[in-house]
């Protein structure tokens, strides 16, 4: 274990002591965001993301421990394991490298080697391995080797089939494989061609090729679903005769012995038909493995701030979900997110009689005084955006719109929990909810949707998708715990994403809470089936209960430090009384001035919870996602044809990926931000300078009204 350790401290860049007490940590079975905050004194403050790539390098390390005991006991059951062999086993790192160390031991399928041996062709391919001969006749010699019973018939077979067998032991080299990967990644070029006559999205990859080290992941991706749809061929392509000459280097130990033609016969049938095809599926699945994990990196980090977009508190929605022949869903929710009324009305094509659909809406807007109209941006929504603008301009009450992206509305309003939640609904009046509920609170709504279905990732489908679910459920857990939940209005989408609760505890906190109308305290957590002392531990610091009988449930400061907190204000002269009645601004001005390595101390606890209790007595209750800025609210519409040059326009990003930023401009065509109009400087990537969310201010560099594309630039603006 120490090894595994001193490599996660040296891969991270973080002490040995953090690494073994993280460990520690984690193999009590105490949860990621439990630890990234309420440990940071034994972590010495790593935070999730951090703490994530710790427990998943854990988790690889020890697969690698375990895999290099499994091939030693293997290896040592055939009776082949020396002290030299248990050394080179445990030094590799990577289980490719594992692989080809096992390769040589490793049961075979019947190849052209195993049956050249069953004929009894090993002493010969020995002998032209060993490369010893320096005077004879070959042929005279491999005639010894005839027999017609086992099927070698003259000189030259059984030639044949002693290189067969030393072509299978170059190919198991360990060393040999690893020279060539590492030449062919240093030197190849991944090559695709396509039908020219075929028209398709890949038609910049029917003749075209890059280096193997400088392809980008994006690219790769695109790429390996062209195969995947037979649109390209691909492979990799090196110089041959290059690496033909690098084995030979390698294992030719005498140019003067008469074997030497059949080694480099031997050499050269090993390369192209053993050697090759495996080095090119290694080398194709190292760039994809490094290319899904990109596009899973840039999924989880626009998921994360997709999810922590700033809720819209306090006011009522009227949501749309945009339809042609069944009409348009129409639902009102109240400021908590509760239904207040419903309908249809049919306004985006010709014959619909769009005045009365107004008058509909507007009799909505004034019975409930709508605030906000969500609109989702599905099939027909530029119709309804353009009604919903209208009749805004024509109603007393100030009222605005929004476009929402309605991915995963669909997928929500179909599945077992929309109808748990609204059985007298028909499937689009449970999207029209949805889509009002996600501008309210994001998080809240978003939670409800299988990730995966949000739609802000490039390529998702293509990628690892268990990979892909485990990264993106660390990123859910995450945003839900750093926001904090409402323990008495959480859904149990909502609550199973809290630290140490399942599925079925959030069932029970919900069962619990219908039973005993509301929590006050979180101490009444312990009273709910199946949440005991450790779970309590785990979640109680991410659940809040507004008017609770004591503040501090209303905040992030967990349970086990509030002996501490009630001291910390008695010292000062302070109770929680004053701090939920009146001592609040008071308290954020005099703060700043405590000693705190003094305050430590006295309290005994350590100066990163100290902090972090300080900055909660500073703002109880507070949502972190409030300091963001708020959407956009327009009350006016706009077409793509609208679009001139050099027009600047405030928009709000939409996704981020490998290449550059979509960003909604409100034409309902998203328009692409290249990476290389970002920035006057230069951009490593994207996410370094835009993130989900962000509102900037973009210029129009071209409109394509016909292929619908819109290109942006940040840049001098």
């Amino acid at each position: 274990m120490n090894d595994i350790i001193a490599k996660l401290a040296k891969e991270l860049g973080i002490k040995e002591k953090q690494v073994k007490d993280t460990v520690t940590l984690i193999d009590e079975g105490n949860t990621i965001p439990f630890i990234a905050r309420y440990r940071k004194e034994v972590t010495g403050g790593l935070d999730d993301s951090l703490l994530r790539n710790l427990y998943d390098r854990l988790v690889y390390l020890r697969n690698i421990k375990a895999r290099q005991e499994e091939i030693i006991r293997l290896i040592d059951e055939q009776g082949k394991l020396d002290d030299d062999l248990v050394e080179k086993i445990q030094k590799a790192s990577t289980i490719t490298e594992l692989d080809d160390i096992y390769r040589p031991y490793r049961p075979k399928r019947r190849t052209r080697a195993t049956i050249a041996k069953e004929k009894g062709l090993e002493p010969l391919a020995d002998i032209i391995y060993a490369q010893q001969l320096m005077a004879g006749n070959m042929l005279e010699l491999a005639a010894s080797y005839i027999d017609p019973d086992k099927e070698v018939n003259t000189s030259q077979e059984a030639l044949q089939g002693a290189m067969d067998i030393v072509a299978e032991v170059l190919s198991d080299n360990a060393d040999l494989r690893k020279a060539i990967r590492e030449y062919t990644f240093e030197h190849g070029l991944l090559v695709t061609k396509g039908d020219p006559q075929e028209q398709s999205v890949y038609e910049m990859y029917y003749e075209y090729s890059e280096a193997v080290k400088k392809i980008v992941p994006h690219r790769v991706l695109a790429i390996n679903r062209g195969e995947k749809e037979d649109y390209l061929s691909v492979k990799v392509e090196v110089d041959e005769e290059a690496i033909i000459s690098l084995i030979e280097d390698m294992v030719i130990s005498n140019r003067q012995s008469i074997v030497f033609p059949y080694m480099q016969q031997a050499i050269e049938d090993s390369y192209k038909r053993l050697i090759a095809p495996s080095i090119e599926r290694e080398i194709r699945g190292q760039l994809t493995e490094k290319a899904e994990e990109q596009a899973i990196k840039v999924f989880g980090e626009n998921l994360n701030n997709l999810l922590l977009q700033p809720p819209i508190k306090g006011k009522i929605v009227m949501g749309i979900d945009p339809g042609y022949r069944t009409g348009n869903k129409v639902a009102v929710v109240d400021e908590t997110g509760k239904v207040l009324d419903t309908g249809v009305v049919y306004m985006t094509l010709p014959n619909h009689d769009k005045e009365r659909a107004k008058d509909y809406l507007k009799a909505l807007i004034a019975k409930h005084k709508v605030d906000i109209i969500a609109i989702g941006n599905g099939t027909g929504s530029r119709e309804t955006e353009i009604v919903v603008a209208e009749l805004i301009k024509e109603t007393d009450n100030q009222t605005y719109y929004i476009i929402v992206n309605e991915a995963g509305a669909s997928v929500y309003s179909a599945s077992p929990l929309a109808s748990e939640e609204f059985p007298e609904f028909d499937v689009a009046l449970r999207s029209a909810v949805s889509i009002a509920r996600r501008l309210q609170d994001p998080l809240a709504e978003l939670v409800k949707i299988d990730p995966k279905a949000i739609g802000v990732g490039q390529y998702q489908h293509d990628v690892n998708q268990k990979r892909l679910a485990d990264t993106l459920q660390g990123v859910v857990e995450n945003c839900v715990n750093t926001v904090g939940v409402d323990l008495n209005t959480a859904s149990p989408s909502l609550l199973q994403y809290v630290a140490g609760i399942s599925k079925t505890v959030a069932r029970n906190i919900v069962a619990y809470r219908e039973e005993i109308g509301k929590f006050n305290s979180r101490k009444q957590l312990l009273k709910v089936s199946k949440l005991g002392p450790k779970t309590f531990e785990q979640c109680a610091g991410f659940l809040r209960i507004p008017g609770a009988a004591n503040i501090l449930d209303n905040t992030a400061v967990h349970p086990e430090s509030y002996d501490a907190t009630i001291k910390l204000l008695e010292i000062k002269g302070y109770t929680l009384e004053d701090l939920s009645a009146r001592g609040i601004k008071e308290l954020q001005r005099v703060m700043d001035a405590w000693n705190l390595e003094e305050l430590s101390a006295t309290l005994g606890i350590g100066i990163p919870t100290l902090k972090d209790i300080l900055e909660e007595l500073k703002k109880p209750g507070r949502d972190p996602r409030e300091e963001l800025p708020q959407p956009i609210l327009r009350t006016d519409v706009m077409d793509i044809t609208d679009l001139k040059p050099d027009m600047v326009l405030t928009g709000t990003v939409r996704n981020v990926v490998d290449f550059g930023a979509f960003v909604d401009i409100g034409v309902h065509q998203d328009g692409l931000v290249h990476i290389s109009q970002i920035s006057d400087s230069y951009v490593k990537h994207p996410m370094d300078v835009v993130q989900v969310g962000d509102i900037v201010k973009v210029r129009v560099l071209s409109v394509d009204v016909e292929r619908n594309r819109i290109s942006l630039t940040m840049r001098d603006v």
